[in-house]
């Protein structure tokens, strides 16, 4: 019996306007005042792909995060922009992010589809219950659904949007110009869903996606969230701060996957990690320790106070965190919240202190030093279990993501971890992961 290939890390890019420390727009190495030009994205597709990374992802919210006079906020809606970095590039995956709360199945299935097929099958879904009033008082609600209730109607979505892809058979067009027939009707049908979230006829006005359905992908880790996870996503964007929590976290989420009828090699598991790169690990030290200093304190102070559910206006910055909620009263992100409280409470951080180590992950762990180094790190994550692969997340762009393709991957491609050329066309290859057969629509 033949051996099985050696196993390799998954890698995707995680671009985010002008890099991920909140204070990289200020830093001279970087172009601000570019996150609304295309050719500027393209760049950076260009560059993940030339790194031959699994996939380039872009986050989103539907309300302007954060405080606008203290960091380049806003830009492109996802999968507007992903649609336009699929005519530039061939290979490399494209993920966009979409909540399940305040979109419709039949619409976000349609515009994935559509994405798949213009990508020559290279899209992913990174499904979001979003997590903050804001967004809900911008699609006519006072307060947030709760929680449970958000992960009750995003399941229903989900199951809806893949009835949906399935709605075609993947041999429907038939294309008999001599008997006037360009699909059989037999294998195109409605998914007739009535459930407590949905009505939806179906069936979808676009034929089965390239890759049945686009992969899915899920970031939450709450308990609703993971169990999210174990039932449907195929990618898990997570963040912790040490080996052992990964561990953990990795262990916790393939212990639920038998349940839903799935192994561990129907999961990827990619922790988020903000990578300072420098020559040396000075210079690394040095270019952190720039950014912090560009930080703007009010900016920082009202990112930890959405993070925790608490505002901290007003609170002296190097004073210690103030009494904080339970989780279980948190309505936005419970796992973050769980995250940045425990990282404060851990290490005795003043606030000050907490606002600069959440720079530039927001609860992602930040690794500093030189190539050599970061590889090292991402190795031993990998080889003990706590991870297969990461979400790159470059603190300051376009020069994180350059360095990261020019110097790190090429050290994990010398070690045999990454890949030296890819070997498929669509995103699923990319992460190993079969092409779902399609099933016939029942109804709800």
């Amino acid at each position: 019996m033949p051996a099985s290939p050696p196993r390799q890390l998954h890698l995707n890019a995680f671009l985010m306007n002008a890099g991920h420390h909140d204070a990289a727009w200020r830093h001279p190495l970087t172009t601000p005042e570019r996150v609304t030009d295309l050719t500027y994205f393209q760049e950076l597709a260009r560059t993940a792909e030339r790194g031959l990374l699994d996939s380039v992802f872009l986050a989103d919210g539907l309300a302007l995060w954060g405080k606008v006079r203290h960091n380049a906020l806003g830009g492109f809606e996802p999968l507007t922009l992903l649609s336009a970095l699929a005519t530039v590039t061939e290979r490399i995956g494209l993920i966009a992010t979409v909540s399940t709360t305040f979109n419709e199945p039949f619409s976000t299935a349609r515009a994935f589809a559509s994405l798949d097929h213009l990508s020559g099958g290279r899209a992913g879904w990174n499904i979001v219950t979003s997590g903050t009033v804001d967004e809900a008082r911008n699609f006519g609600r006072d307060e947030h659904l709760e929680h449970g209730l958000r992960y009750e109607r995003a399941r229903e979505f989900v199951e809806v949007a893949v009835k949906l892809w399935d709605s075609w058979d993947d041999d429907a067009i038939v294309l008999d110009r001599a008997a006037g027939i360009y699909a059989d009707t037999d294998k195109v049908r409605p998914v007739d869903h009535r459930g407590t979230h949905f009505g939806v006829r179906g069936p979808l006005n676009v034929p089965r996606p390239p890759q049945g359905h686009p992969l899915l992908v899920q970031a939450g880790a709450s308990e609703d969230g993971k169990e999210f996870a174990a039932r449907y996503a195929e990618a898990v964007f997570t963040a912790q701060q040490t080996l052992s929590d990964a561990q953990a976290f990795a262990k916790d989420l393939r212990s639920r996957l038998p349940r839903h009828g799935r192994t561990e090699d129907d999961v990827r598991i990619l922790p988020g990690i903000c990578p300072v790169i420098g020559s040396t690990e000075a210079e690394a030290r040095a270019l952190e320790r720039e950014l912090t200093d560009l930080q703007v304190p009010e900016y920082g102070l009202a990112q930890l106070s959405g993070m925790l559910g608490t505002d901290l206006t007003g609170l002296p910055l190097d004073g210690p965190l103030p009494e904080l909620p339970d989780e279980r009263d948190i309505n936005g992100n419970r796992s973050r919240f769980a995250l940045v409280a425990e990282l404060g409470r851990r290490e005795g951080l003043t606030l000050r202190e907490l606002i600069a180590r959440l720079g530039g992950g927001r609860g992602h762990r930040v690794v500093v030093g030189t190539a050599e180094q970061i590889a090292d790190e991402l190795q031993e994550w990998f080889t003990e279990g706590a991870a297969d692969g990461f979400n790159i997340m470059p603190p300051y762009l376009p020069g994180g993501l350059d360095h990261f393709v020019d110097q790190v991957v090429p050290i994990l491609q010398a070690r045999g971890l990454f890949r030296t050329a890819y070997t498929g066309r669509t995103l699923r290859e990319h992460y190993g992961l079969a092409r779902p057969a399609g099933r016939v629509a029942e109804p709800a």
